[in-house]
């Protein structure tokens, strides 16, 4: 072998080893905070799934608190805003994060408000 040839180097076979782009993580953040299961996002990209964890595990550990945030702040400025939307919005958030509930009372009484009397039963003394 002369010094201008190189030394032969053996093919390694099979596909070259995946690069994911921005698109492909942009992609994969927003499927994984729609819900979309995981099998199902590395059908679309067309890899396995473990490649896909392997290339993506940052978007796959914050995809949903990035969604829960981006909606939580929508979710906000409604509740603090005006109109309709408000209200419903503030409603909302009141009873969620900061334990407001709705309490109904039925109280039941019999005739002219006195004792309930069951057919069948002594009326009380």
């Amino acid at each position: 072998m002369n010094q201008t040839e190189k030394p032969l180097t053996k093919n390694k076979g099979g596909r070259p080893q995946y690069q994911p782009t921005d698109d492909n993580r942009k992609m994969v953040e927003a499927m994984v905070a729609y819900g979309v299961p995981l099998e199902e996002i590395s059908d679309v990209l067309e890899i396995d799934r473990k490649t896909l964890s392997k290339h993506f595990d940052r978007e796959i550990k914050t995809a949903a608190a990035r969604a829960n945030s981006r909606v939580a702040e929508s979710l906000y400025k409604k509740a603090v805003g005006d109109g309709q939307a408000s209200v419903t919005a503030a409603i909302f958030w009141l009873k969620t994060k900061a334990g407001w509930k709705e309490v109904d009372r039925l109280e039941h009484t019999g005739k002219d408000g006195g004792p309930i009397v069951m057919w069948g039963c002594q009326k009380p003394e």
